[in-house]
């Protein structure tokens, strides 16, 4: 049951092989006997999970159920969940209780899916190793002495040991296709604004997007069914018709369902910096697309190079004035001594801050103070905008991009955490895709083999253009119907 999609999961729900109140307790069970070594979930409310799988057998036996209906999701605490304790993963936020749902929470609520519990994260969505957690690290199922990548490090690591159907993530540089390459499931950004930020947690607000992270491509397709569409509340939510991302998925079965398919394979993609293996697994994966009737094309992506540092710029100066708000006052952890107001909003941020937070608050309270808004700031919006040209022009000559999601596989914990440039590097290949607002998901695409002898996963990059993200499934799909690489997992938990 741990390893059937969310298709079949709903089918055995409408059927009643199986309750949703049955099913719920098998993966509560599941994480009782797992999160410890793991750390994935934060947060678990047994009595409110299953009260939802009750009102979700109620649905069901009254005919009124979607395709979601039943299943235990996993939902990133940066979502506010209304009566759930709501984190961040920090110590400013410990004790916070969301007084009301984000959207996409209430989305989930409304297709009678169940919350199944608060997945641990980087402080903040702020890393990419998930080691920055006021709760602990989260370690990768595949291998216990790695990290499993972040922001979202724990709805992968819980996607990844099946302790949940699927689950929820977001992605401000990399924080769902990242973990996804290094855990081995299928991850999805959408394009900016096609997911309401109404109650998430803001980083860096021109950045974030929530999306998908599941097995497989078909299961993200059904997640996004849910998750998309227009909210008022959020003024960068994008007003346009629902999709339905599942619709192309049927007709990518035959010899050759990619025929005239366009991948466009960036040069600099495939330069220094990449893994050697992981190159190795990304250019048989792409030989598998040729099969598939896939047609090959270079392309450049001149500005690349300039993604990290224009991100390391922006997404702190955007955080900055976000987190301004955490001051002891109105919410969030206040000091428990102090001599006078400006000593309390001093003492309650130093302590309630981690290091990475920390630095990335003096790092954009910097290039944004008076003298050099203009050499940092600025110059970082104007070469965003070269960078998002760059892929306006690539889209020309292809339909879908393909490359890395990540440089390596998943890093041992500790290895980076004493150097912040190593660890940001880590997101090469996905920060231009925030950067442009593009729609970018990472597919299982195979293994290499770590020191000791452990399979380690590698990510297929696939990059779309503005609202292609049922072209980009089906993509994914097509691949997931001639490989098994994404119906794998870890074998030390498959008996569990």
């Amino acid at each position: 049951m741990i390893n059937s999609s969310l298709k079949q999961l709903g089918q055995q729900l409408a059927s009643k092989q199986v309750s949703s109140v049955e099913l719920t307790q098998a993966y509560l069970q599941r994480v009782t006997q797992l999160n410890p070594a793991i750390n994935a979930f934060i947060t678990l409310d047994e009595e409110k999970t299953l009260a939802q799988a009750k009102a979700a057998d109620a649905r069901i036996a009254a005919g009124d159920f979607g395709p979601l209906t039943g299943i235990p999701l996993a939902q990133k605490d940066i979502f506010c969940a209304k009566g759930w304790r709501t984190t961040c993963s920090s110590k400013m936020l410990e004790t916070f209780i969301a007084p009301y749902d984000a959207h996409v929470i209430s989305q989930f609520d409304a297709a009678g899916a169940v919350n199944l519990g608060k997945t641990n994260m980087d402080e903040f969505a702020m890393g990419s190793s998930n080691e920055t957690s006021y709760f602990g690290g989260v370690k990768n199922p595949w291998d216990f002495d790695r990290v499993p990548g972040g922001s979202s490090g724990g709805s992968a690591a819980a996607v990844a040991a099946r302790l949940c159907a699927a689950a929820t993530g977001t992605d401000t540089g990399g924080s769902i296709r990242q973990p996804a390459s290094l855990c081995g499931f299928t991850g999805l950004k959408p394009t900016y604004g096609l997911v309401s930020r109404y109650g998430m947690i803001a980083f860096a607000s021109s950045l974030d997007q929530a999306g998908p992270m599941a097995k497989s491509a078909e299961d993200c397709a059904l997640m996004l069914n849910v998750m998309a569409g227009f909210d008022e509340r959020d003024s960068t939510s994008v007003n346009r018709e629902k999709e339905d991302y599942t619709r192309g998925l049927a007709a990518m079965t035959g010899e050759q369902p990619l025929k005239g398919l366009r991948i466009g394979l960036p040069k600099e993609y495939f330069a220094e910096g990449l893994s050697a293996e992981v190159a190795k697994v990304i250019e048989t994966a792409i030989a598998e697309y040729k099969k598939l009737g896939a047609v090959i094309v270079d392309i450049s992506l001149p500005n690349n190079n300039l993604s990290i540092p224009v991100y390391y710029v922006l997404a702190p100066a955007e955080a900055s004035s976000n987190l301004s708000r955490y001051d002891g006052v109105r919410y969030g952890h206040r000091a428990a001594e102090y001599n006078d107001l400006q000593q309390m909003y001093m003492k309650s941020r130093a302590e309630g801050f981690g290091a990475e937070v920390k630095r990335r608050i003096l790092i954009g309270t910097y290039v944004l103070s008076a003298g050099y808004y203009d050499a940092y700031y600025l110059k970082a919006q104007q070469i965003r905008r070269l960078i998002a040209q760059d892929f306006v022009e690539a889209f020309k000559h292809c339909d879908v991009i393909m490359g890395p999601a990540a440089p390596s596989t998943a890093f041992k914990a500790g290895e980076k955490t004493s150097d912040p440039v190593a660890m940001y590097l880590e997101d090469l290949y996905t920060i231009a895709v925030n950067l442009a607002g593009l729609p970018g998901m990472s597919v299982p695409a195979g293994f290499t083999q770590s020191g000791d002898g452990k399979p380690l996963p590698v990510g297929l990059q696939i990059i779309g253009n503005y609202f292609d993200e049922a072209r980009m499934l089906d993509v994914g799909h097509a691949y997931q119907q001639v490989t098994d690489w994404h119906t794998q997992m870890p074998a030390a938990l498959e008996n569990i």
